[in-house]
């Protein structure tokens, strides 16, 4: 019992330490790659580099006076950047970093909550993302934040259709829906040197997924929630200092789990990367760390692609926005699923 205990809280520490850990060190690559993509400077004065600026800028939200407006209501406006930092921790606790390993006589999972539907406990929790951002904009008591608040969950449930299908073509092809079982099944290749990656299964699946993780994170193109040009700040106008913060860190815990899952599903999850296994064969006893390394090599490559596409294209208008999710994605993502059901009947 005591064993079981000092693991979930081992685990805990990973889920809430490492995430948490790195947004500043996100923040910091957002920066430095607006600046280089912009042709611009970028942070440079505090520490190397200005590696140390997202810390300075923490220091200052911790001690940056608290503004409540006077016609907000109260308990609601305080309890919707909480509940949306919860919400956007919540899905780190069924993400896989490693297989599962041997600790003495104990089989051991790297996940808190261990399902074979563990997959579907992410999605759930990373949708409910939006029941924090829908009560700042009501709370708030402004038009502007809840015009934001609106966009923002009629986006996530029009790209949650897309990114659902998807995910059905993707488990009728791999026969499961345990995320353990999907990576195991990428871990092979094609005619010796291509790896049997869900990207080249479903690439048509691979780019829908895309599209609507930026949709479902708010992230450009595709953040009309917080649109500057036409709803100031969107839904979290009325926020200022650490209040701000937590919906700022949650907005960068929503790319990193979801682009986790999409490693995962997508692009071989935690299997080594290549030059890992000539170590692990000397030191087999270190296989679950140099997984949990490639798995952060492939979510860091998906956090700049992030943020490269930030600076890199503009943002939709939300009638485009809309149009794209109903009129484009979900059509071609029921098409997918079709062919890829007849294909996996086909082959029997």
């Amino acid at each position: 019992m005591q064993g079981e205990l000092i693991e979930i809280l081992l685990k805990t520490a990973v889920v809430l330490g490492v995430p948490l850990g790195v947004i500043p060190l996100i923040v910091h690559v957002e920066r430095r790659g607006a600046a280089f993509i912009q042709k611009r400077v970028g942070p440079n004065r505090v520490g190397l580099f200005g590696i140390f600026q997202p810390l300075a800028d923490v220091v200052k939200f911790l001690f940056k006076e608290e503004v409540v407006p006077a016609h907000v209501l109260k308990p609601l406006y305080i309890l919707a950047p909480i509940l949306t930092l919860v919400m956007a921790i919540l899905p780190f606790a069924g993400i896989p970093i490693c297989e599962p390993f041997m600790l003495g006589a104990r089989k051991v999972y790297p996940e808190i909550f261990r399902s074979d539907l563990g997959v579907f406990y992410v999605f759930a929790t990373t949708a409910l993302g939006s029941y924090g951002i829908l009560i700042a904009g009501w709370a708030s008591n402004n038009k502007y934040t809840l015009l934001g608040s609106i966009r923002a969950c009629a986006q996530m449930i029009s790209y949650e259709l897309s990114l659902s299908i998807t995910l059905v073509a993707l488990f009728f092809l791999y026969g499961t829906v345990d995320l353990h079982e999907i990576v195991r099944q990428q871990n092979a290749s094609f005619f010796g040197f291509l790896p049997t990656w869900g990207v080249f299964y479903q690439p048509v699946g691979c780019l829908l997924f895309l599209v609507a993780i930026f949709a479902e994170s708010n992230r450009l193109p595709f953040d009309l929630a917080e649109g500057e040009s036409e709803l100031v700040a969107g839904y979290h106008l009325e926020y200022s200092s650490m209040k701000f913060a937590l919906f700022f860190m949650a907005e960068y815990l929503h790319m990193i789990v979801l682009s986790a899952l999409f490693v995962l599903l997508f692009f071989g999850g935690y299997n080594l990367l290549p030059g890992f296994g000539l170590i692990v064969d000397m030191i087999p006893q270190s296989l679950p760390l140099f997984q949990f390394l490639s798995l952060f090599f492939k979510v860091a490559l998906m956090i700049w692609f992030f943020v490269w596409v930030r600076w890199s294209i503009p943002r939709f208008r939300y009638d485009q926005l809309m149009n794209l999710g109903w009129k484009r994605l979900l059509p071609l993502g029921i098409a997918n699923l079709m062919v890829t059901v007849l294909y996996v009947y086909w082959k029997g």
